[in-house]
């Protein structure tokens, strides 16, 4: 077993909170829900009560409560990949292309970083999705960063999604914090504390699922559910609030998927929102699928998800930068160029540093 993959896992990119985290099921747990008073729902489903919460104080997934297994950690952590070899064997890389101006002719951009990291500009607004940009003793790059981390100053808002070490990065927020300290930092609950200390002079805002954030420009940015869970630390299990995000300008929409695994959401977010223009969706850290579908979707599920949703284009992403799982670094992309119709033949192939607006 490889010391890096174990550590990675320990420090919260894979459901491996069941060792320090287990159900009890003799325990009765009942339901209540919570929202930030301070944010607005924009739009809603009918039904709507707000974001679970579970009676001992952690967040809930709508449809599938996480559940947690040392079991099932240990049957994945001590059986051999049969893919040990080949990855092994495999040298393949993402495309990375330098970015030397982040801006040069004004227009609409979606750059992606790596792994779950987009730059966005639309409307004349600068969006940062959850950076994860310098190597550390959990996570270690496998595409370089495509621009000196220095070239970023005209940054309006940071988006993370969840606590997760690739989401959700201490060094690099603390140097976003020294860059960029009147970028606002949109989030979900629960997650201030822990972002505070590490961003002291920007200003934080947490919402709950389908709460839209307060914002002084012509984009609405709603948080929007996830099937997925949260740990940082040794016993904070779902203490803080994981999701996605749905982006709009008048002229355009993003649907950024953060971490989840297959179901219902999927079309709940499409029904309640609108079909995205741009679905960027997660389709790595999906091996062995018997253990990593409740938190991370295959490209089979994430294609069946794209089209519940009726989105109009493809952006996989979470794939290629990081090492965390049994999979091939660029497996997921082979299985999307190699099945196009599943994603109605609208597949953006994501190079690192291009403009993937075109």
């Amino acid at each position: 077993m490889k010391r890096r993959k174990f550590l990675t896992g320990l420090a919260g990119v894979v459901p491996v909170g069941a060792l320090m985290y287990h159900l009890n099921l003799e325990e009765e747990i009942t339901l209540s829900h919570t929202f930030n008073p301070k944010l607005p729902y924009e739009k809603r489903p009918s039904d709507w009560k707000g974001t679970p919460v579970r009676s001992d104080g952690t967040f809930q997934n709508l449809h599938y409560p996480f559940q947690s297994s040392l079991y099932s950690v240990l049957k994945w952590k001590l059986k051999e990949n049969p893919q040990a070899e080949e990855k092994k064997k495999d040298t393949r890389r993402l495309e990375v292309e330098q970015v030397s101006d982040f801006n040069a002719s004004g227009k609409d951009q979606l750059i992606w970083l790596g792994h779950a990291s987009y730059l966005i500009k639309v409307a004349g607004v600068t969006i940062l999705t959850d950076p994860v940009w310098l190597d550390n003793w959990v996570l270690k790059r496998f595409s370089s960063l495509p621009f000196d981390p220095e070239q970023i100053r005209d940054i309006d808002y940071i988006l993370i999604s969840h606590d997760h070490r690739d989401h959700c990065d201490e060094a690099t927020l603390k140097l976003l914090g020294q860059l960029v300290p009147r970028a606002k930092v949109l989030t979900g609950l629960k997650m201030q504390s822990l972002l505070k200390p590490w961003l002291p002079k920007n200003s934080i805002q947490e919402a709950g699922w389908f709460q839209s954030y307060d914002l002084k420009d012509s984009l609405r940015i709603t948080y929007v559910p996830t099937r997925h869970w949260s740990r940082r630390g040794l016993a904070d299990t779902n203490q803080r609030l994981w999701g996605g995000f749905f982006i709009e300008s008048t002229d355009r929409s993003f649907y950024f998927m953060g971490d989840s695994g297959y179901g219902p959401h999927f079309k709940m977010i499409a029904e309640t929102l609108g079909s995205p223009d741009l679905a960027m969706m997660g389709v790595g850290a999906f091996k062995p699928e018997w253990f990593m579908h409740p938190v991370h979707v295959s490209p089979m599920d994430a294609a069946k998800a794209f089209r519940e949703m009726g989105a109009k284009s493809f952006v996989p992403m979470h794939f290629g930068t990081f090492d965390l799982s049994d999979e091939l670094l660029l497996e997921p992309l082979d299985w999307l160029k190699a099945n196009p119709e599943e994603v109605n033949h609208s597949l953006v192939v994501p190079t690192i540093g291009r403009n993937l607006l075109g």
